[in-house]
């Protein structure tokens, strides 16, 4: 008998479709040890020595896994093909080896594991990877070690700091304090950007039977920029009475190659873009679906495909779209990270035998399938041949006859002649010109003018802050979500219409972490701290001595931050109302983890607190018609709409009434409030305060800590 250990039990059930009765598969739950909760549990003194511990709720699993390992020939550790993963595989390991015997016993009995890897969940790579094990990457555990160290330090000693300087129960970490940093920034570039107004003038001809409309280019030889309406006014009535005629055209061929497929942070923006869903969101998605057999392994920053995947998509290509649209040979992309394994692939279907299993619809959301539609559209245009289009730029040239000043103006647009992989994934081009001859005269109807006005820097979004952590090298792509995830649960941002805006708390961390540690808020220094894990995992470098080399001078900096540093209030919005309870305070608005809520300014003498909800102005309920319509958030922090009348009115959606689509939801199904209920957690605004009597305040405060919405939403 042999032992297959991996994390989940879904992963489980489908090995044990693919191996014989002779294996018994069993799943460790995720982590089996980690640090201590209660402790910092890592020991700067002696080496970084890491203190782990068993998990919560893991003893019992420990117990049956070294039970079943005790009658097994060989252990298979097929946890993740990932640093993680390989962790996995190493805690279980020592934990199933430590006897209390000696450490020559030890090693006699890890002779009896072995590493099984595998990127896809299929009986193809399942059988060959128990047919060919290999053993522990320890540079690979090393590197996971570092970062899990690195972390608990950086907490562990920014957080007292924050405790003592700016508020009792903050928290800063690593990465997403830098991230932080990206949004606070991007907010400070739109409150100094100053808007400037500009003109843009457009012409609508006629020529023959076709109607062009062309922008307002050059005014006698000079680029035409209005910035104000006199500038348009100057130049209007001669422009409208000139005599116009095709002065030039310009014809260029341009070729497109296909996109490589998708890796996680290609993937996480493209579902952000296209669906608006979160990073954790569409992660968990692609975690189903590999755990379900349905596509390869989707941690991975490489865009490396296999040989026989390449021939099955080629097959693939052949046969349904024909020959002209297969390269003569297989596409290849260059790699983005320079710690991009080749032995890894890119996100892809693990068949293409159908459109979209059958099994994805019947065992798995909407989501799941749009996810999976995706990834396989992806894979197929990234080995097809490139698109052809013609882009036609044309001027249109006018003479006035009164003033001989002449103006001309510009259109162009895009023919494409062979449509090659966007025949698999289309892509948005400028609508094609009709047939245009030189010198053939053209007649203005029409002069349009239009009053515009520059715009700040777009706030990030999922898909764009994702990009851009890419591109600093900050984070790797399998901790995107999670950096997202901590930065809104902590309280620092929060999501508008997509986008995330710094709260005040958030702020203030941010600024207060920049002006007393700035190398470790630096985004370089963050990027080449990435880096060094990164060397670890190579094996070009020794994990404690990254440690020493990060950790002398950032005690030093947390030495003087504590003794040196003033403490940092953060701005509080009055509403000019006095607290219930205690008669004396003002009522404030504050953040905290879950949002907005009042409180009273002489916290925490006072612990009046109340919910905070957001009333879109001037807006009634498009269900019931009586009350207001609010704004709430998820647990997650996604933004919806309800009925201020909830539970009477059950109305919700993810769009503000009166937009597209806003009575659907992200998977295009009709939404009600009860679909929101489990995970909202409510925040509000525009000084709408439900007040909650003291006693039942009290009452609540004795609670668990865990559920907080599920008490406020019990109150009602």
């Amino acid at each position: 008998m042999d032992l297959v250990i991996v994390e989940s039990p879904t992963k489980a059930r489908k090995l044990a479709q693919f191996l014989s009765k002779k294996y018994i598969i069993e799943a460790s739950m995720g982590h089996v040890r980690d640090l201590p909760r209660s402790k910092m549990g890592v020991d700067v003194a002696g080496n970084f020595e890491p203190d782990y511990e068993i998990s919560d709720g893991k003893k019992a699993t420990i117990k049956k896994l070294r039970d079943l390992a005790k009658d097994a020939e060989i252990v298979y550790l097929a946890t993740d093909p990932d640093r993680e993963g390989e962790a996995i595989a190493w805690h279980i390991q020592y934990l199933l080896t430590d006897t209390g015997k000696s450490a020559k016993k030890r090693r006699e009995l890890q002779t009896q594991y072995k590493r099984a890897t595998f990127h896809e969940i299929t009986k193809e790579a399942v059988t060959d990877a128990i047919d060919h094990p290999t053993t522990l990457n320890m540079d690979l555990v090393d590197a996971q070690q570092a970062r899990r160290v690195l972390d608990r330090i950086v907490g562990y000693y920014l957080s007292p700091v924050l405790w003592k300087k700016v508020r009792r129960g903050l928290s800063a970490g690593r990465v997403q304090s830098v991230a932080l940093r990206l949004i606070v920034d991007k907010e400070k570039e739109r409150e100094a950007f100053k808007q400037e107004e500009y003109w843009e003038v457009t012409g609508i001809f006629s020529y023959k039977t076709a109607s062009l409309t062309a922008k307002l280019h050059e005014i006698d030889g000079k680029s035409f920029e209005p910035k104000q309406v006199s500038d348009v006014e100057g130049v209007r009535e001669w422009v409208k009475a000139a005599d116009y005629h095709i002065d030039a055209i310009d014809e260029t061929k341009k070729s497109r190659s296909a996109p490589p497929p998708l890796i996680t942070s290609t993937m996480q923006q493209a579902a952000a873009s296209k669906y608006g869903w979160a990073a954790n969101s569409t992660m968990r998605l692609a975690q189903s679906l590999y755990e379900e057999g349905f596509i390869t392994y989707h941690r991975t920053d490489s865009t490396n495909l296999s040989v026989s995947a390449v021939e099955m998509v080629r097959s693939h290509i052949s046969a349904k779209y024909g020959k002209e649209y297969l390269p003569d040979k297989p596409n290849n992309f260059a790699k983005k990270s320079k710690n991009a394994q080749e032995a890894h692939e890119a996100i892809r279907p693990t068949s293409l035998g159908e459109e979209i299993p059958n099994s994805i619809l019947s065992k798995n959301s909407e989501q799941a399938k749009k996810l999976y539609e995706l990834i396989r559209a992806r894979f197929i245009a990234s080995q097809m041949t490139p698109t052809q289009s013609l882009i036609t730029s044309v001027k249109i040239r006018g003479v006035s006859q009164d003033t001989k000043n002449n103006a001309v103006f510009a259109v162009s647009g895009t023919r494409v002649l062979f449509d090659g992989w966007t025949s698999v994934l289309p892509s948005t081009t400028q609508d094609p010109l009709p047939e245009i001859t030189k010198g053939d005269p053209a007649q203005l109807n029409d002069l349009q003018e239009e009053q515009k006005f520059t715009q700040p820097p777009s706030r990030y979004s999922d898909a764009s802050l994702i990009k851009t952590l890419e591109q600093l090298g900050i984070g790797r792509p399998s901790t995107y979500a999670s950096i997202i995830s901590v930065i809104l649960d902590r309280g620092y941002v929060e999501r508008q219409d997509k986008a995330f805006l710094p709260t005040q708390i958030g702020r203030t961390v941010c600024d207060f972490l920049q002006l007393h540690f700035p190398q470790q808020m630096d985004y370089d220094f963050t990027a080449n701290m990435e880096e060094s894990l990164d060397e670890i995992s190579r094996g070009e470098k020794k994990w404690r001595a990254v440690m020493k080399t990060f950790f002398e001078p950032f005690e030093k900096t947390v030495v003087k931050a504590t003794g040196e540093a003033e403490r940092m209030k953060i701005p509080v919005e009055e509403t000019g109302d006095i607290c219930p309870d205690c008669k004396e305070g003002k009522i404030v608005i504050r953040t905290g983890r879950f949002g907005k809520f009042y409180s009273c300014a002489r916290f925490p003498e006072c612990k009046y607190t109340a919910r905070y909800m957001e009333k879109v102005e001037n807006m009634s309920c498009p269900t019931c018609g009586q009350g207001d319509v609010v704004i709430k958030r998820t647990k997650r922090g996604r933004q919806f709409y309800g009925c201020s009348r909830y539970p009477t009115c059950d109305f919700a959606s993810w769009n503000k009434p009166g937009t597209a689509g806003d009575a659907e939801g992200s998977d295009g199904k009709t939404k009600k409030w009860s679909a929101f209920k489990s995970k909202e957690k409510e925040t509000v605004s525009k000084r709408v305060r439900v007040k909650t009597p003291s006693s039942k305040r009290v009452a609540a405060k004795k609670t668990s800590s865990k559920k907080p919405a599920a008490k406020k939403t019990a109150k009602k």
